[in-house]
């Protein structure tokens, strides 16, 4: 069946990357929309109210994409090794002052990149501007104004994990390498490990248990992932004029991408899965708030709420960047192909966010 899939999805790879991918970026922000979900509010949550749901419901995320994608991996749907996220390339220093920034700039920013989009569509013209910033910031971190400061302050410590016999910087992997186990065993013990505590911290909760809202936002957006890794990984083709690579939702460079694809869009054979999952995004949210009679205008209060905002987005882009990706692009995309990046990624994105907040209150 995946053989025939993949035959279907080669043949005219356009047409499916292009729907499916609106589809999924439309259910993604759908999802979002219904149920609040936002990690910053997660991180608020916690520090003011002591209620951990909106955090179990990002772990849980977090937990669903991991699962989905090992039976994925099983069903040789897709190859996560394929991805950025497993590169050898260890960018460690990226992940940890990357994570802090984003997590930081998502304080002043109102949410990260996913809710930001998300409020844009319900007609919130400050978010927009957010994702435009950051977008900005992300592409001049990349090859831009910042990209030679990146290169020459990160570069230095991103060692070569090939160097040490390591193909990839999967957990599972480092677990084979340190145990001498084979690699299929120590792929389905670190899944079974990782997962299963982050269920078991999740359901453990009666507040969680009791909130259907919040075990839907996990589920929904976790299965939301691992749809885009199913798409892209029935579309991958060497041969292909325009390859596709494997990957899911991440929010920071594509909010750059979907900005130089409305420019330049002639230069493009077909909308890349990253654009189209943006503005699909856009499209559910809208289509939320239109259903549910809460779409409305708004905009800065002031001066202050505009720098404020602002400062936000540019920290949001360049720490997307320096740590290859958002809440959702390595917290829950990145995680479920057990890359040790992604787990300082979100580690340290929660840190920024805590550091964030504090801030946010000696400033009041």
């Amino acid at each position: 069946m995946i053989d025939i899939w993949k035959e279907a999805v080669i043949a005219n790879p356009a047409f499916y990357i292009g729907w499916g991918g609106l589809l999924i970026g439309l259910v993604f922000g759908y999802i979002v929309f219904r149920t609040n979900f936002c990690t910053m509010g997660s991180i608020s949550d916690i520090l003011s109210f002591g209620n951990y749901n909106r955090f179990r419901a990002w772990l849980l995320a977090a937990a669903t994409a991991i699962i989905g994608v090992l039976v994925l991996e099983r069903l040789n749907a897709v190859d996560a090794a394929d991805s950025m996220y497993l590169a050898p390339s260890f960018g460690w220093l990226g992940n940890v002052v990357g994570g802090l920034i984003f997590g930081f700039g998502m304080v002043f920013a109102g949410g990260c990149m996913s809710r930001n989009l998300v409020r844009t569509g319900g007609g919130d013209l400050r978010s927009g501007m957010v994702v435009i910033v950051a977008g900005l910031a992300g592409y001049m971190t990349i090859g831009g104004l910042f990209g030679p400061a990146r290169v020459a302050l990160f570069g230095p410590f991103t060692p070569d994990l090939s160097d040490s016999g390591l193909a990839t910087q999967g957990l599972d992997e480092m677990l084979a390498a340190a145990t001498g186990m084979a690699g299929g065993a120590a792929n389905l013990i670190t899944v079974a490990v990782l997962a299963g505590a982050i269920l078991i911290y999740c359901f453990a909760s009666a507040s969680f248990r009791a909130s259907p809202r919040d075990i839907t936002a996990g589920i929904g957006i976790g299965l939301c992932v691992v749809a885009g890794w199913l798409l892209t990984g029935l579309a991958q083709d060497d041969f292909a004029d325009v390859p596709v690579a494997a990957g899911s939702l991440t929010f920071v460079r594509p909010a750059g991408d979907t900005l130089d694809y409305l420019m330049r869009t002639t230069a493009f054979v077909a909308m890349p899965f990253a654009v189209v999952t943006t503005l699909g995004t856009l499209l559910g949210a809208f289509l939320g708030a239109i259903a549910h009679r809460r779409f409305a205008l708004a905009t800065f209060m002031d001066s202050s709420d505009t720098l404020r905002n602002l400062f936000g987005a540019m920290l949001m882009g360049i720490g997307g960047v320096l740590a290859l990706g958002c809440t959702v692009g390595q917290a829950v995309t990145g995680l479920s192909t057990l890359a040790a990046g992604s787990l300082i990624t979100f580690i340290f994105i929660v840190i920024g966010g805590i550091a964030g907040m504090k801030t946010m209150e000696a400033m009041a």
